[in-house]
């Protein structure tokens, strides 16, 4: 049975309809919530993907053809305070990571979700949500970890109630491990991992 659903890698659709017709339909994008996400699908997404930095990925309906939503993935090299982990999640990060007892941290090349979120500008079917959204994000994390490795992914969002519940909800499995504060947005950040 074919999904309702379809994940598109952003340079697959640059290839199918060329970047001017891409440009065209991004122009539409629309994320209010989050303006930072509607700022960078708009104008750094294509150039983040031809430049390898990031890539892009475009759920879309199948029915309707619109984009419904989009997560960007990238790595990253990230150092975890060994302070805030539990037994278990040390346990479970050493498998991945270098320690370093001196400064008690770890070091991890990491999957991080960079951004993440749902298109505004096109009515959301029913059965289209965040949770599945995720799932999709991880579907195609598990593509990637099968070809090259790794077991860990991070993610950052602001220090908001209703985003931590979601990401730390018993489908979506982050814990938070740091915190870092952004001087130019003026904005705090509650930074998430995830072992899969």
């Amino acid at each position: 049975m074919k999904s309702d659903y379809i994940t598109v890698n952003i340079l697959d659709m640059i290839d199918a309809i060329g970047e001017d017709a891409l440009i065209s339909i991004l122009s539409d994008f629309s994320c209010p919530k989050n303006l930072e996400i509607e700022t960078f699908i708009k104008n750094k997404a294509i150039e983040f993907a031809k430049k390898k930095l990031s890539i892009t990925y475009f759920v879309i309906d199948n029915h309707s053809g619109d984009i419904l939503s989009v997560f960007s993935l990238t790595h990253k090299a990230l150092d975890i305070n060994g302070n805030v982990l539990s037994a278990t999640m040390r346990k479970k990060l050493s498998r991945f990571a270098q320690f370093d007892e001196r400064s008690n941290s770890y070091t991890v090349s990491a999957f991080l979700i960079a951004q993440f979120g749902k298109n505004y500008a096109v009515v959301q079917p029913c059965t289209w949500n965040g949770i599945r959204l995720m799932e999709k994000t991880f579907q195609t994390l598990e593509k990637v970890q099968r070809e090259i490795g790794g077991g860990i992914v991070y993610l950052e969002c602001e220090d908001n109630v209703a985003l931590l519940d979601f990401y730390q909800n018993d489908n979506n499995r982050f814990h938070v491990f740091s915190e870092r504060y952004s001087d130019a947005d003026n904005i705090k950040y509650i930074q998430l991992l995830r072992l899969f």
